[in-house]
């Protein structure tokens, strides 16, 4: 109980924070594509992509690292369940799992449940846009 409560906490605490950084990666990423393909990825002018795409890197990395804190905490029932605290200790242990999993524990965001699936479905999101623009300005005339 008391470490769901630093948890949130923490969480409440990062969640303006964590917001700055997806739009900083949900606006650079196009942006840094279409610069790309404007200045005609020139090997000259590589060098100045490379901090954004390492800041988006640290930026991806840092959600995952939130969202593992979600996944650990979902494992804590099977390890009460595997622990064995002598005879007769039965019904205690199922209301100590079942308080578990109803509690919900992990990193929230606004309410929300950061979760490693929703991580990699932002990501998946991403490229899809990243191949649509790109497509959209490989196409493109100029």
């Amino acid at each position: 109980n008391i470490t769901q409560a630093v948890i949130r906490k923490a969480a409440a605490d990062m969640e303006r924070s964590l917001l700055t950084l997806v739009a900083f990666f949900a606006l650079s990423v196009p942006m840094l594509v279409v610069d790309l393909f404007l200045s005609g990825a020139q090997v000259q002018g590589m060098p100045t992509f490379l901090p954004v795409l390492f800041v988006a890197m640290g930026i991806v990395y840092a959600l995952l690292l939130a969202a593992q804190v979600s996944e650990k905490c979902g494992q804590v029932p099977a390890l009460i369940n595997a622990i064995s605290f002598g005879p007769g200790t039965e019904p205690e242990r199922h209301q100590t799992v079942e308080y578990i999993k109803n509690s919900a524990a992990g990193f929230y965001v606004f309410d929300t449940r950061l979760t490693t699936a929703m991580i990699v479905k932002m990501m998946y999101l991403w490229c899809i846009i990243v191949v649509g623009v790109l497509t959209r300005v490989a196409s493109s005339d100029f």
